[in-house]
């Protein structure tokens, strides 16, 4: 198989597509990130990387707070509208159609008609570039009970999410192929998983 080389580039995808809300209730505005992901388990943290140009940067900055809320294919209209548009001339909220919700840990608001709001605090910055990257422990998290199955498991796969690739947004597929660890699996787990699915 042929492969034709390139010059660095941010080619690693599918990236999360998020709606980040910062500011205060009265005066907030959504950015949409690519640029974020887990960074720790013990604590929960993660990240988002923002150019210093856009108008969330300076709210973050300062304030040192943000909500991540994932998106849905119901919310890739209002994604790209709070991603293209400018909160210095519009309110994002407004526009997009969304709605408001106070954080528990925050004076940050949450965008209701998200499935899963992550409170982020951040604990640290680092200059790299083109970006600010904001390190945030991840303070509370919100998720719409319908997602809950009776096991008390996120059924993220019930959500509709939606990725970013090279452009372009997609629908993650919810057929599931794996879980992790099946490669190595003991036969007697198999057997019981395979009893347990027939319940």
């Amino acid at each position: 198989m042929s492969k034709i080389e390139m010059k660095p580039a941010t080619m690693l995808y599918p990236l999360p597509a998020v709606m980040v809300s910062c500011g205060g209730m009265e005066s907030s505005n959504i950015i949409t990130i690519g640029w974020t992901g887990i960074i720790c388990t013990t604590p929960p943290r993660t990240y988002v990387s923002i150019m210093p140009s856009r108008f969330s940067h300076d709210i973050v900055e300062e304030r040192r707070e943000f909500v991540i809320n994932l998106t849905t294919r119901d919310l890739a209209y209002a994604t790209d509208i709070c991603g293209v548009k400018s909160g210095r001339d519009i309110d994002k909220f407004k526009e997009a159609g969304l709605t408001k919700v106070p954080a528990s840990k925050l004076d940050c608001p949450m965008i209701a008609e998200s499935p899963v709001n992550l409170e982020c605090r951040v604990f640290q910055v680092e200059r790299l570039g083109s970006h600010d990257m904001y390190m945030a422990d991840i303070v509370a998290v919100h998720v719409n009970e319908e997602l809950m199955d009776e096991d008390g498991r996120i059924a993220l796969e019930k959500a509709g999410l939606i990725s970013y690739f090279h452009g372009h947004y997609f629908g993650i597929n919810d057929k599931k192929i794996g879980r992790f660890g099946w490669t190595v699996m003991k036969d007697k787990t198999k057997k019981r998983l395979a009893r347990e699915k027939k319940l």
